[in-house]
């Protein structure tokens, strides 16, 4: 099994280099890096700069990690979804940025009710390396702009993984990607989450969906363990008043989480943050018996919160044609 080299940083590429019977300079390994995560090489044979002996001593040694997609979709909105291995991973255009929206497992233990994801079932824990060719891949031909951990699984379930990812995707030795412009969605696992804020700088979006305990819970079981007062609390300690953003998610149900009631229960429990509510249409997925709320509760629900002083706004759904919208990454489609 060959060492993959995708997430290593210039240092640990050195210390790998080190390690061969046959001698390699170890200033390579800073020209290896500059391959992958600045010229974005998917093969050695593309480092014309380092000889074809030594190429070859790189390739029964290595594996860069990059795979490419098996399959690939594309929506009539422009949106692109990509299956890597069993993973899904959509690429979203809009006007003035081209987003990616990257996986972290392959299916997701959670269970929430409204997921597709969530109903296939967990296959496994996706390694720093698949994380990380999901954007190194697509960056080949495509200026991303922004990425958002919101894919398959729950990024907090995969903590070491997801951080290396980061690591790799805003180091100068990495992708140098601003961490401004990686959001990480989660439902809030705790201590992962304290971690998450204290050794990064991406902004954290919150899977809430109900602000009512027993409500929550009959959508997210999730809620029994990382019950959302207490993680609403925790981020209290946190400062979310300069650059770094701190929103929340809030999937809109009919009939189930889209009353007068819900906001203002909702506004109660978020007012003290400086954060922002990001309500998205429900997609149905074909699994479950839930509607999506008709415009004109969706409506009132964002008034309320916007006249209460709470920035809001209402995600327009993108890819449903393909099955890559919010809630339906799922490779059993």
């Amino acid at each position: 099994m060959h060492e993959i080299l995708l997430g290593k940083s210039v240092e640990e590429i050195k210390s790998l280099l080190a390690g061969l019977t046959e001698k390699i300079p170890s200033y390579m390994a800073g020209q290896i890096a500059q391959w992958i995560y600045k010229k974005h090489a998917v093969s050695f044979d593309e480092m014309t700069n380092i000889s074809v002996a030594n190429r070859e001593i790189l390739k029964e040694n290595f594996s860069l990690g990059l795979v490419a997609p098996s399959v690939s979709r594309l929506s009539k909105d422009g949106t692109e979804k990509f299956l890597f291995d069993n993973v899904e991973t959509v690429l979203i255009p809009s006007k003035d940025r081209l987003t990616l929206c990257i996986s972290s497992q392959a299916g997701c233990k959670m269970n929430c009710t409204f997921c597709a994801t969530g109903k296939m079932g967990f296959s496994r824990q996706l390694s720093v390396a698949e994380i990380l060719n999901q954007y190194a891949f697509l960056a080949r031909d495509n200026n991303i702009t922004n990425i958002v951990f919101m894919g398959m699984g729950e990024p907090l379930d995969n903590i070491f993984a997801v951080m290396e990812a980061i690591r790799a995707l805003t180091a100068e030795w990495g992708f140098a990607l601003s961490p401004r412009r990686i959001t990480v969605s989660t439902i809030g696992m705790l201590p992962a989450l304290c971690r998450l804020i204290e050794d990064t700088e991406c902004h954290i979006a919150i899977s809430l969906h109900n602000a009512f305990h027993t409500q929550r819970l009959a959508l997210m079981p999730v809620e029994k363990t990382f019950n959302i007062e207490e993680i609403v609390e925790l981020l209290k300690n946190y400062d979310w008043a300069h650059q770094r953003k701190l929103s929340f998610e809030y999937i809109m149900l009919g009939g189930l989480n889209d009353s007068l009631l819900h906001a203002k229960t909702l506004w109660k429990m978020v007012r003290d943050l400086p954060c922002h509510i990001n309500l998205i249409p429900y997609n149905a997925n074909g699994t479950d018996d839930f509607v999506r709320s008709s415009n004109s509760a969706v409506e009132a629900f964002c008034n309320f919160l916007t006249e209460k002083g709470v920035s809001c706004t209402v995600r327009s759904s993108r890819g449903e044609d393909i099955e890559a919208a919010c809630g339906l990454l799922a490779t059993t489609h």
